[in-house]
């Protein structure tokens, strides 16, 4: 069962960390951001997850695909509230 707390946290979490990677000009910075999507995502829900990331499993870990990734989470996750 998904609860309201882990969507809201979710969401919080990464809305904050799209919002700095979408307009950041440092490389390092954007770096830092993946990793830490990554890791955060290894420790969501697996439920959650799979509600967020349409069956991929590469979602918010793939390099080329994250910022569309994590606009794709927030928006989902955005929905769900």
């Amino acid at each position: 069962m998904i609860t309201k707390d882990s969507i809201e946290t979710a969401y919080s979490f990464l809305h904050q960390k799209q919002r700095v990677y979408a307009h950041s000009s440092l490389d390092w910075q954007k770096d830092d951001i993946e990793v830490a999507i990554a890791s955060y995502a290894d420790d969501m829900s697996q439920e959650l997850y799979d509600a967020i990331s349409g069956g991929r499993a590469d979602f918010l870990r793939d390099h080329k695909r994250f910022l569309d990734d994590i606009t794709q989470a927030v928006e989902r996750l955005e929905g769900m509230l």
